[in-house]
């Protein structure tokens, strides 16, 4: 009896496990259960930029943790200099139990030396000061005689042992004594064959030299007699380190010696020169700049060959300092524009500036208005016209594009291929460009202000022709007008962000298909599409990009002007405009410039005159050297020819 009483709890139990599983199952298949996550990541304040409450209201606590800090540096590095210092002494004890060759003898001696200088700069108000300095204003700070100080400087400036980049190679100078050295150079950036052979290998097998005593005696040595790179230059704060560095250069650093050597080794990869993509032409020259800064420098003066070409290397950026070179002729271009550009761009003070365009923004006049005030170009023959008139060419590391001021607003009407066409050829196509601006700014919004205030203005059978078209258009013109200007700006910034394979054929096909739709919904008029796609056209004469985009934003300020007041509207705007563009200044010279001031313009400006008839520079420029050439600069017209020799 007890037996079956105990299989029967036991099946019974199996029947509840059963009957719970089952319902556990069923549960999790009929009721929703949001899936496990880990709780979500939240980018919340730094402790500097959101301080915690206790810490806020504390500031004997904030004071107390600074001076712990502070006093932390300062025994960190009497740390550092009390082992030197007890190594020197261990050494010192070897040698006096045996007798002392010379080579021991004159090392202890430099060594002893070395400590000595670096106590010097071990003084408490050095070192509290010192150790007040943050990353920022550290770069700033001189270097140090002790190179266990300086790497323990560049550790925190380039965050090591965590970044990878940098390179720390430790070698001996086979001096008498040998004196430890680094070099410092960032993976990737250095040419590691000129690394090899015309670094490493000189510093090692070089002879001792004889008679030198002191570090500046050592770093001109080196620069003069050692090292065969082609630039050497010699530095002593951290900012020339970090510059030397970041450039993609190598820096040599000595014990001893609080100097230190930028040795030339750039070697990271960049882009061939290529031909131009954005400023083609046929008869032009066929180069175009790349990103690599001396490239560039170097094609300038590969169409410039003038002594007086002067290229000046400014340092922009307050974190990543970046090179930009500004090149001028100096026996041509006004002096105080050329003081005027270094100031402007010296001025600067931001953490990074990677592009020509957000350059051209923080030293433009007028930084609010669309108007370019400089050119932007990417072919050197352009730079090299432009210089020689007395401009100042701008040339930022890292971009293919260089800025050339000061400019007048027929500058950007102008083109590379106006220089290689005949005379009729050149002012013919800047006379049509001319018409093309004039078309695209103000076409749609004459229209609109002749069909809807000044009908009278037309022929009668012209306007029943308008009427008959827009019969069937519930809309009016001026929505007509803005619905076929968003398509069509929408269909050119689709062309631009696709592939170019595919861009120039998604463009036309697109704007054929939206047209012949619109036309046969009944939504805009055939003459409207007509209108919008001359003005389209008419765009693409203005050979500048920039100044494109802004005759496209005053087309649409002139469009609601008229909407509003026809003519009387479109004419208020058109005079704002005027009294806009003469009130501009690009670098101190008039944006209407020749025409507004007037002053003597010369045969470049709506037409192009003949080479040999182009005597003086613009004089809006004030150049130091106002002629180009004599009155007669085809003296082989004013001779009659001889005969040869040779002739009978």
């Amino acid at each position: 009896m007890l037996k079956i009483s105990t299989e029967a709890k036991e099946w019974c139990a199996l029947i509840d496990n059963s009957i719970f599983i089952i319902y556990r199952y069923f549960k999790r298949l009929l009721l929703y259960q949001p899936p496990p996550q880990a709780a979500p990541f939240i980018l919340e304040e730094t402790p500097a930029e959101k301080p915690r409450p206790e810490e806020a209201s504390d500031p004997h606590q904030e004071a107390g943790r600074a001076g712990l800090k502070e006093q932390h540096y300062e025994l960190s590095s009497l740390l550092r200099q009390a082992y030197r210092i007890t190594s020197l002494m261990e050494k010192a004890k070897a040698a006096l139990t045996q007798k002392p060759d010379e080579a021991s003898r004159l090392g202890l001696e430099a060594e002893f030396h070395r400590l000595e200088q670096q106590q010097q700069e071990l003084t408490p108000l050095l070192l509290s000061y010192d150790s007040q300095q943050d990353r920022t204003s550290l770069g700033s700070a001189p270097l140090r005689p002790s190179l266990e100080e300086n790497l323990h400087v560049v550790n925190r400036l380039y965050e090591l042992p965590a970044n990878k980049d940098l390179v720390v190679r430790e070698i001996t100078l086979p001096l008498r004594p040998p004196v430890p050295a680094v070099l410092l150079f960032i993976d990737g950036m250095v040419d590691s064959k000129l690394l090899n052979l015309a670094i490493m290998q000189p510093l090692l097998m070089m002879p001792p030299p004889q008679g030198i005593r002191n570090g500046t005696g050592l770093i001109s040595h080196l620069r003069k007699e050692i090292l065969p790179a082609n630039q050497v230059v010699a530095g002593k704060t951290f900012t020339d380190l970090q510059d030397g560095i970041n450039s993609g250069d190598t820096v040599l650093l000595i014990d001893g010696v609080d100097e230190l050597l930028i040795i030339g080794s750039k070697g990271w990869e960049h882009r061939a020169v290529a031909k131009p993509t954005t400023e083609q032409s046929i008869r032009g020259s066929q180069m175009a700049f790349s990103e690599n800064l001396r490239v560039n420098t170097a094609l300038i003066r590969t169409m410039l060959r003038t002594s007086d070409l002067v290229t000046e290397m400014i340092k922009i950026g307050e974190r990543s300092r970046v090179n930009c070179a500004v090149m001028y002729v100096k026996s041509i271009a006004n002096a105080s524009l050329v003081t005027e550009v270094k100031r402007r761009i010296g001025s600067i003070r931001t953490d990074y500036v990677d592009d020509i365009g957000l350059l051209e923004q923080f030293i433009e006049d007028h930084p609010k208005l669309p108007f370019p005030q400089t050119i932007s170009t990417e072919r050197p023959d352009r730079v090299s016209v432009h210089l020689a008139e007395g401009r100042v060419a701008i040339i930022l590391e890292g971009n293919p594009f260089v800025l050339v001021v000061p400019v007048d607003m027929f500058a950007l009407l102008h083109s590379a291929e106006d220089f290689s066409l005949k005379v009729p050829a050149g002012s013919f196509m800047r006379v049509l460009r001319v018409v093309g601006t004039l078309i695209s700014t103000m076409l749609p919004a004459f229209y609109i202000a002749i069909s809807y205030f000044h009908q009278e203005a037309l022929p009668t059978e012209l306007v029943l022709a308008i009427v008959g078209a827009r019969g069937d258009v519930p809309f009016p013109a001026y929505f007509e007008v803005i619905v076929m200007e968003i398509s069509f700006e929408l269909i050119r910034e689709a062309s631009l962000r696709i592939p170019n394979i595919l861009g120039s054929t998604i463009g036309i096909v697109g704007a054929i298909i939206l047209g012949q739709a619109a036309v046969a919904a009944h939504i805009v008029s055939p003459i409207m599409v007509v209108i919008i796609a001359i003005t389209g056209l008419a765009s693409f004469t203005i050979p500048e990009y920039r100044f494109a985009f802004a005759v496209r934003s005053v087309r649409f300020g002139l469009l609601l002007l008229a909407a509003i007041a026809g003519l009387v509207g479109l004419s208020s705007g058109i005079l704002l405009l005027i009294t806009t563009l003469a009130y501009m200044k690009s670098f101190g010279m008039p944006y209407l410039s020749p025409i507004s001031p007037k002053s003597t313009g010369g045969l470049d400006v709506f037409v192009r005159g003949a080479v040999f008839r182009q005597e003086s520079r613009p004089d809006a420029l004030n150049t130091k050297d106002p002629t180009r050439q004599p009155h007669i600069s085809r003296r082989w017209t004013t001779a009659a020819p001889q005969e040869g020799d040779d002739q009978p």
